[in-house]
């Protein structure tokens, strides 16, 4: 907190959340959040760091153009 200047007290684990949120947005994939995490159960992940509409929205593009690339 002190090295990004941040003056509130922020809770190791709103830390822990914030880190896989933001790593999720960049397109991290979930398993190496999971993994930097130390969670033995993907799961545990899951609920811990909700996709966001952003990563949502995204990944659907990304299907998308799967999608046309294969119909050609």
């Amino acid at each position: 907190m002190q090295a990004c200047g941040i003056q509130k007290h922020i809770t190791f684990h709103c830390a822990r959340h914030t880190f896989a949120v933001i790593a999720l947005n960049a397109g991290l994939p979930i398993e190496s959040v999971s993994r930097v995490l130390g969670h033995t159960n993907i799961t545990t992940t899951q609920i811990y760091a909700k996709i966001t509409l952003q990563k949502l929205s995204r990944d659907m593009e990304h299907f998308g153009k799967f999608l046309m690339q294969s119909a050609e």
